[in-house]
């Protein structure tokens, strides 16, 4: 292994950037990685998150462009706009010095602004493949000077159902471009796509992180989703909580629950990919400081995170992945501190926690959220600690004062001391107690990891008795039958409840069973599970692959509706 990154025969300009970052010690992946890369090998890493990979392939990619060229040289796929965002930032810190131009392309953004940065020139493009395959049929993005292509998080890539267009788009690039894949997992399909489009490719896995959070406490409350945030206020009631990561699943949800704990009398911010870099470091320094104490973050925007003393880790929104869990319930607990990790789970995610526990070989505990009475119980003792604190200290002699008029002034002092605590606990007004509907806990804890609404169509209808209502109601002018001559109906055992979009269906049928995606009729997404038709030349072909489908890492079943 290499010792310091001057081992590794980076140019100066390279070498100056990275010194100013303040690395000096290359990490495992990139002792490996940037060598092979640097001698034009393509390479295939398996690495998980916070090991350095993204410097490990933006080096040797920076190291043979010729800036100024006018044409893309180097191109790196990603998964989400948030990635996408970060990788971009991150090449042009690495290459600030050699005068790179670098552009991050995702949808949510105008074309035009785009289409003139790639007009200008640009060196490198990072950007996520739905963009980039509109950027190439407008005819803006040209990738026939390619030198490198990454593809980054490529197992995401597969389950979001990007597959077909990152084929579409290395198709674009020349055949002797050097190719680099990263992925945390190697899937089947993964490693039919390093065999299809890279050439010797020299793979590099690195071992994963050691597991164990033995001084964090792990438990989860089963809640309904509508729930999830009155259950979270009540727990920031009772708990004694210094800093707090809450991780919710996307950065419209961070933005909207951070709003939401402020108004209700918990101070938060955001941490998401929509923040410039000097707006992230402010929210972190902020952090620190101890001027908030509850930072609501997405898994992409907060890797990379730092901070000492988190007393509480809440898991918002399940991951999906039990490696992102437990890299974020290892952000409390450090330093042979105690730390909490909380998570918030529907009866629909019961399955991802048994997961999860398998993964990490470690059982979380069920919790019961605390009662309206319990939580007033704890406002008073807090209140009533508060005062005693007071008493003690001595030191409120013009309070005194005031209350020595009120009482020659003919009141009580009872009741002035009555008013007082009650304007005391005036900001409680804004920490309205909601309530929260009872969630019956159907499975016990050795059940089969799967919920049944995951594996049956027809779904699990006590778990959600609306649901169930509106699949009846879509029953009615939406049949099993299909209408459209030629076309087999097929049933999906995932609906609206599990996040699902017409695109997962059609991407990870279109792959799997090697069909090709615009031959897929009309898809019906339910409640519990989603109707879908295929071709009845395809259908055999379609339901031989069963066993095989999986929407964002979670298998699914397909069978005739």
């Amino acid at each position: 292994m290499l010792n310091q990154f001057s081992d590794l025969n980076l140019h100066p300009q390279l070498m100056q950037a990275v010194a100013e970052l303040g690395y000096t010690v290359p990490t495992p992946i990139q002792s490996a990685v940037i060598p092979a890369l640097l001698a034009g090998q393509d390479v295939i890493g398996q690495a998980q998150t916070g090991t350095g990979k993204t410097a490990a392939f933006a080096l040797p990619l920076l190291q043979r462009l010729d800036p100024g060229q006018g044409s893309v040289q180097g191109l790196i796929l990603a998964p989400t706009r948030e990635l996408a965002m970060q990788v971009a930032q991150a090449i042009f810190d690495y290459g600030k010095h050699t005068g790179v131009r670098v552009l991050a392309v995702y949808g949510g953004q105008p074309y035009a602004r785009q289409i003139s940065r790639l007009r200008k020139g640009v060196d490198v493009v990072v950007g996520t493949p739905g963009r980039l395959i509109d950027l190439i049929g407008q005819r803006a993005l040209d990738l026939s000077e390619v030198r490198t292509v990454v593809l980054d998080e490529a197992d995401e890539m597969l389950s979001m159902g990007f597959i077909e267009d990152i084929e579409t788009i290395l198709k674009e690039t020349p055949a002797d471009r050097q190719t680099a894949l990263f992925s945390a997992t190697m899937p089947p399909e993964i490693r039919r796509l390093a065999d299809r489009y890279m050439r010797n490719a020299q793979s590099v896995a690195i071992e994963r992180k050691q597991m164990t959070v033995a001084n964090t406490e792990q438990r989860y409350y089963l809640v309904h989703a509508a729930d999830k945030l009155a259950a979270l206020t009540r727990l920031f009631e009772v708990e004694e909580i210094t800093r707090a990561l809450v991780f919710a699943r996307t950065r419209m949800g961070t933005g909207e629950l951070a709003n939401e704990l402020t108004t209700r009398g918990f101070p938060a911010e955001v941490l998401n990919g929509d923040l410039s870099q000097e707006a992230r470091e402010g929210v972190l320094q902020r952090f620190r400081q101890d001027q908030i104490k509850v930072l609501v973050a997405t898994d992409v925007a907060a890797r990379g995170l730092d901070i000492d003393d988190v007393s509480h880790v809440f898991n918002f929104d399940l991951p999906q992945d039990p490696e992102v869990y437990v890299h974020r319930i290892g952000r409390t607990g450090r330093a042979g501190k105690s730390g909490v990790a909380i998570s918030l789970v529907t009866p629909q995610e019961q399955w991802m926690l048994r997961r999860i526990e398998g993964y990490s070989k470690q059982t979380v505990t069920k919790g019961t959220l605390p009662t309206i009475e319990e939580i007033e119980q704890n406002r008073n003792a807090k209140l009533l600690g508060k005062v005693a604190i007071w008493l003690q200290r001595g030191r409120s002699r013009r309070e005194r004062e005031m209350v020595e008029a009120l009482v020659a002034a003919g009141h009580d002092p009872v009741e002035i001391a009555a008013a007082a605590l009650k304007l005391a606990r005036g900001e409680e007004a804004q920490r309205p107690i909601a309530p929260i509907s009872e969630v019956q806990d159907a499975r016990p804890r050795g059940a089969h990891r799967q919920d049944r609404s995951m594996r049956d169509p027809r779904g699990d209808r006590r778990d959600d008795r609306n649901g169930s209502r509106n699949d009846r109601r879509e029953d009615r002018r939406f049949s099993t039958e299909t209408r459209e001559k030629g076309m087999v109906r097929l049933a999906v055992n995932a609906g609206k409840m599990h996040g699902i979009r017409p695109g997962d269906i059609v991407g990870t049928i279109a792959f799997h069973a090697n069909i090709p995606g615009h031959v897929i009729g009309a898809i019906n997404i339910r409640q519990e599970h989603s109707l879908v038709d295929v071709p009845e030349q395809f259908v055999d072909k379609v339901l031989s692959k069963e066993g095989s489908y999986r929407i964002r890492k979670q298998p699914i079943s397909v069978e005739r509706a």
